[in-house]
């Protein structure tokens, strides 16, 4: 099998265009146009075998659902409430947030939405089976790294914001139950509680800040599956305690799981990881055997405790909907002894090679041959390393019990050599740019006697590379030594917790695992373990589908950045190197020579606290509402010229008829505007354009009931205005010649003559401007920024809390310098959009956000917001005037010290702009 060049080909912001198929007589893959059917593929009869390719199995209702969902989102959404409809918006408006949302998250929102609004008609045929029990569950499959958990505080915002907005409706809740698989997502998950620190509403800009007061009012518990854990009336029987009160009623468990919450009904349910969440299946037990019956019924504790807990909470509270989030949602089938069944009910899909054709995740590198003796694969050789445990000598040595002391079967021992020179090739160029961290290679071992095995050949230096054999920075954990964290005592429990956290902080700075370099796992690791440092892969066991793949690959596929190639809207690839794990059915880079490159070394950018005194802060404000004076005015003759473009205006087209396949010129018919005269009135024109122009300023009338008292004079101007010879300049003048040609002429041009108006208006009528703050936070700060990374070149600095300046051309690293120097500059900060600085302006009837590139605080205390390399054209006169208003209110509500704006056209004039205010 021919290996890719590149395996991403679509951009994360972006419904797919493309993905890779493979070809079975050419056994190649091949660009193939179009999004990806929704499926998944499992190994065939030959398990664990070489040459099993595996079979493709589709999600009908998913590929059912999905033209729906895109035909819906293209005709705007019919049928969604208003709340709804300004969320949808508010997420697809990439200027209103620092980090726009990717495709899928997108995707996966507004599948859940058009499940609950969309028009009953556009579901037709659309049924959700269900699992055998009372509530419904809906389940959305997104893979490791495409960021679920903002898929759910999109969920909640949307659940939340309406019911309180419409309390009378019974499709939303604004009581959430989140119930999550362990300690580690538990608590990663405290950033969806909407008044906790560092929460995803306001730091992903989840809903639009005058929405904040909505989703206050909701409530939201989350909780882990343990916790919904009880004691049967026959296990209360075995207990020694003299305490033989019988098992808690559905009642009483109900308040004791939900606690405040119980007080509510129609609870709404997330489960994150909820393959862990399903029903018992009686026929599994008959078929399994040995080590794979004591695994399932430990994963069947889980799992009946989990929904059973659930099943009592419907009972006592009904369940409004259970939202299922799984990267791989599927429980065992029972058919055989390692076969999956995937969720029924699930709704929509961005599998992991979804997510590696868009770059979200890292790109698997497989091993394809090497210089021993090769394995037949359909009539190709393949490398006995591109699945170790398949090989005889490997899987019956690592499938008994053995002692850790003894030695590792010779493929695997040789699969570390290589691998590990690997790793330290990765690991020398990483630490040669100054990475802060290493790379970490991971192992995923079939059981623990294994991985015992392994860590003491790496411990005792029986593999060779020395950098990877420190004791002190490899980690071995298992299933076992978490359930000991959480039910130890005393030091036995420190030590235990202190492991975990080690794991758990995998590659990041400052914490307890931030030099470890290989961890050896026994199954999966964790869910929630987001380490992004993995180069290197080992799988050692049994693999006999794609979703087992995709769990276990998924650990180590993280992305360091989210830097774009270079023009374009693409992803900068990055790379794991990956042996044992079969990858028969995935594409994958691979089959050439080298290694692959390593990341480019990122700079951290963040607030330094010890800075304080270089601070910068400002006032928050999200619009301004207008006063504006009782009586509106117009001077025509001061409202500048407007100058209509007639040359590339189409008055009339000729539509021909296809006949198979080429039009047929001899049978055109004609659209000409001049002959729909009767269509095209100069009151109607009037009417919208003065329509229009108070539509654009409803929302900032500070006075409810004046605005509604001026829409007659709006009339009034905008008929004088319209009126009134040369207000409107049409070229070529033969189209200003009668009113006929002037009328079509602004109607095709309504947009420009409203906006012409409307900014001549807000600016001559207003009489004074109040700020509208953001009630989350009133006033921001440098110190707010949040801590972020960057390949592109920097200059550390020294006024300024932020600890480098980024610089996107010479000319800004030039300015940063002429800062630092100058004597009257008291503290300085270079704004982009982690800042998080903007000014909020209309352009052409398009809201936007306009970033300055420097803000600056001067010895003498004024605030100077300096906009380099200057610029002429429409849209920048805009920003202007946008600016000029902001700093003009600011500076009148005498609470935030003087404000001034200033334009650098030079770097050599920077000194003298700021010798102007000081």
């Amino acid at each position: 099998m021919a290996g890719i060049d590149h395996l991403i080909i679509n951009s994360a912001y972006h419904e797919p265009t493309s993905h890779w198929k493979y070809d079975l007589p050419t056994k190649q893959f091949h660009k193939e146009p179009g999004r990806r059917p929704a499926g998944y593929i499992v190994a065939g009869q030959e398990r664990n075998a070489y040459n099993d390719l595996g079979v493709f199995r589709p999600l009908p209702l998913v590929n059912m659902i999905r033209p729906r969902v895109k035909a819906w989102r293209e005709a705007g959404y019919p049928g969604v409430t208003g709340i709804t409809r300004r969320l949808l918006a508010h997420w697809h408006d990439t200027e209103a947030r620092t980090y726009p949302f990717f495709f899928c998250q997108l995707d996966a929102i507004e599948t859940l939405i058009w499940l609950a609004e969309a028009p009953d008609a556009d579901k037709v045929g659309v049924n959700i089976p269900g699992d055998g029990g009372d509530f419904r569950r809906i389940c959305t499959k997104m893979c490791t790294g495409s960021g679920k958990t903002i898929v759910m505080a999109m969920l909640i915002a949307w659940q939340v914001c309406n019911k309180v907005a419409y309390p009378q409706d019974t499709r939303f809740s604004k009581h959430v139950l989140i119930v999550a698989p362990g300690l580690t997502v538990r608590s990663r998950l405290e950033v969806l509680t909407p008044g906790g620190d560092d929460n995803y509403f306001v730091k992903f800009a989840v809903v639009p800040s005058g929405m904040m007061d909505l989703l206050r009012q909701g409530s939201l518990k989350i909780i882990n599956w343990q916790s919904m854990a009880w004691q049967t009336d026959e296990e209360i029987a075995k207990k020694k305690s003299v305490d033989k009160r019988g098992a808690l009623s559905d009642e009483a468990y109900t308040r004791e799981v939900l606690g405040e919450m119980s007080r509510y009904h129609n609870i709404l349910v997330i489960n994150d990881e909820a393959h862990h969440a399903w029903r018992k299946n009686p026929e599994i037990k008959i078929s399994l055997k040995g080590q794979d019956k004591k695994e399932y019924i430990a994963n069947e504790e889980e799992a009946t405790v989990w929904i059973s807990g659930l099943d009592r909470i419907n009972k006592t509270r009904n369940i409004l909907c259970c939202y299922d989030f799984s990267a791989t949602p599927f429980a065992p089938s029972g058919k055989k002894n390692d076969d999956e069944a995937l969720f029924g009910w699930i709704v929509s899909d961005f599998g992991l090679n979804d997510g590696i054709e868009s770059g979200l995740v890292k790109t698997p590198r497989i091993v394809v041959r090497d210089d021993g003796l090769q394995v037949k694969v359909d009539n190709e050789y393949r490398s006995k390393l591109y699945h170790i445990y398949a090989d005889p000598t490997v899987k019956d040595d690592i499938n008994r019990d053995a002692e850790p002391t003894e030695p590792l079967p010779d493929l695997l021992t040789q699969a570390y050599e290589l691998l590990g020179r690997d790793w330290l090739v990765t690991y020398r160029a990483w630490m040669e740019q100054g990475m802060p961290t290493p790379p970490v290679m991971i192992t995923v071992a079939n059981r623990t006697e294994t991985a015992a095995r392994i860590k003491n050949a790496f411990d005792k230096e029986h593999i060779s590379i020395t950098e990877l054999c420190d004791p002190d920075l490899t980690v071995r954990i298992d299933s076992k030594i978490l359930k000991e964290a959480e039910s130890a005592t005393g030091s036995r429990k420190e030590a235990a917790q202190a492991l975990r956290d080690k794991v758990d902080t995998v590659g990041r700075i400052g914490k307890p695992g931030e030099q470890i370099r290989n961890v050896i796992s026994v199954g999966m690791l964790s869910e929630g373990w987001d380490a992004n440092t993995v180069t290197h892969i080992l799988g050692l066991r049994a693999f006999s589908s794609q979703l087992l793949c995709e769990q276990v690959v998924g650990r180590g596929l993280r992305r360091t950045s989210y830097d774009l190639q270079e023009g374009t809207d693409m992803f900068t690839p990055e790379y794991v190197n990956i042996f044992g794990i079969p990858f028969h059915f995935l594409p994958t880079e691979g089959g050439g020579s080298g290694v692959p490159q390593p990341p480019v070394p990122k700079t951290q950018i963040e607030a330094l606290p010890e800075r304080a005194e270089y601070s910068i802060s400002w006032p928050n404000i999200v619009r301004f509402d207008r006063v504006w004076r009782p009586k509106l005015t117009l001077n025509v003759d001061e409202v500048p010229t407007l100058v209509l473009d007639a040359t590339d205006t189409r008055l009339s087209a000729d539509l021909a008829p296809v006949v198979d396949g080429n039009t047929d010129l001899t049978k055109c018919t004609e659209i000409d505007l001049e002959k729909l005269d009767a269509e095209i009135r100069m009151q109607s024109i009037i009417f919208r354009v003065a329509g229009d122009i108070f539509d654009s300023t409803t929302a900032s009338w500070k006075d409810e009931g004046t605005k509604y008292a001026l829409i007659g004079q709006l009339i009034h101007l905008i008929e004088l205005y319209l009126q009134t010879p040369n207000a409107i300049y049409i070229d070529p003048p033969l189209f200003n010649s009668d009113d006929l040609h002037r009328r079509i002429m602004y109607t095709l041009h309504m947009n420009r003559i409203v906006q012409h108006v409307a900014d001549y208006i807000k600016a001559t009528q207003t009489d004074h401007l109040v700020p509208v703050y953001d009630t989350n936070k009133k006033v921001r700060s440098t110190a707010d920024m949040m801590t972020w990374f960057t390949t592109k070149p920097t200059n550390v600095t020294k006024k300024s809390q932020i600890s480098q300046v980024v610089c996107d051309s010479g000319w800004e690293s030039t300015e940063s310098y002429v800062l630092e120097k100058n004597e009257h500059v008291a503290a300085y900060a270079k704004n982009d959009k982690h800042l998080g600085f903007k000014v909020i302006y209309t352009f052409r009837g398009v809201i936007r956000n306009y970033i300055p590139d420097f803000l600056i605080r001067l010895d003498n205390g004024t605030m100077l917001v300096l906009e380099t390399k200057g610029q002429k054209n429409d849209e920048v006169e805009v920003k202007r005037k946008a600016l000029a208003e902001w700093i003009s209110a600011v500076n009148a509500t005498h609470e935030y010290g003087h404000w001034v704006s200033d334009i650098s056209y030079n770097v050599k004039d920077v000194d003298g702009i700021i010798a102007k205010y000081i």
